[in-house]
């Protein structure tokens, strides 16, 4: 990926700086994570680099194609590698983050695309709902109290 990102800078007559380098290392060894968590683990390496310089450089990292983006829930985005292709599974109640792959969408998104003209980026989607745990333990009556009848049902 190195070689491939100086090449696209290159091509742009930008060059690959160390910060570049540092916030990419970061964010390939991070998985999926917020410009907060990338510029600490840029710091741990390089002091002086600031949270401004990280949000322009994912900024450019995305443009190139290089990074993408996800928003996981209400704080601030996640950023990964392009080459994570799947889609994002956010337990509302835990906050588990589970992936699955993004073909699981493909019937949605030749609806889309027929309907409405529309073509789904499924990588930057994140599905909201209960994980397994949650949804059997949401099933589970706490001991020693019985399911109160619904109303009008007796």
């Amino acid at each position: 990926m190195d070689t491939e990102l100086r090449q696209t800078l290159h091509r742009r007559g930008l060059r690959m700086t160390p910060q570049r380098q540092l916030v990419l290392d970061a964010v390939s060894d991070l998985g999926h994570a917020t410009p907060e968590a990338i510029c600490a683990k840029v710091q741990e390496i390089a002091p002086a680099v600031n949270i401004t310089t990280v949000y322009r450089t994912l900024d450019l990292l995305e443009q190139l194609g290089i990074v993408r983006h996800t928003h996981l829930g209400h704080g601030a985005p996640t950023y990964a590698t392009g080459e994570h292709e799947h889609v994002h599974l956010v337990c509302h109640r835990c906050g588990t983050v589970d992936e699955v792959d993004a073909t699981l969408l493909d019937d949605l998104a030749g609806t889309l695309a027929h309907r409405a003209g529309f073509t789904l980026d499924p990588t930057h989607v994140a599905l909201s709902g209960l994980c397994a745990r949650c949804d059997a333990e949401s099933d589970v009556e706490p001991a020693g109290q019985a399911a109160t009848p619904a109303k009008g049902h007796a």
